[in-house]
């Protein structure tokens, strides 16, 4: 093996000596510039708003993208003791010019009826009338994201929305009824 040229060593010196000053560097960062760093560096997302963890993660995910990761011996023997364990790669992020995904809707309550459907409920004398609709409630012509705040409106006061309508029944809880004479 020969010797290094002095060039070679001082461009060694200066990667890691900027390795070094991000590192440091990521101690002044924001929990929302962490998070966009996180984002940089593995190119996906993450949920965690967690300061210590995502400096944590930046920081390894600095070091493998400079020092090359895990050896080629250190992923056979993973692969060795663990053959079902999936490996969690890192997904690129999609290129700009890919259409963006389409997430899907949550689950609706199956509790609630069929859109379009209109709960009927008498409160304080008066029927009331509350629309079903694809993203929420109307009443009066207000949306509403929920039955229960559908429920304030007309209660007045705090209310379950499945309990208020009928579309749920109060559960007994266990131990609470009494045995039978």
């Amino acid at each position: 093996m020969g010797r290094a040229s002095p060039q070679t060593k001082r461009r060694e010196r200066s990667a890691v000596a900027d390795l070094g000053a991000q590192l440091v560097a990521l101690d002044k960062l924001t929990v929302a510039e962490l998070v966009e760093k996180y984002r940089e560096v593995f190119g996906v997302p993450t949920r965690t708003r967690n300061k210590d963890y995502l400096r944590k993660r930046v920081a390894w995910r600095i070091q493998e993208l400079a020092e090359g990761g895990l050896s080629e011996k250190a992923l056979a023997r993973i692969a060795q003791l663990a053959p079902e364990a999936p490996v969690r790669w890192r997904t690129p992020l999609p290129a700009a010019d890919a259409a963006p995904a389409i997430e899907a809707p949550p689950p609706r309550d199956p509790r609630l009826p069929p859109v379009g459907s209109v709960l009927h409920r008498t409160h304080g004398g008066v029927d009331h009338q509350v629309t079903v609709l694809d993203d929420g409630f109307e009443y009066l012509d207000e949306r509403y994201a929920t039955v229960s705040r559908v429920a304030r409106a007309i209660a007045g006061t705090p209310w379950n929305g499945f309990l208020f309508f009928g579309l749920a029944r109060r559960t007994e809880k266990k131990g609470t009824a009494e045995a039978p004479a």
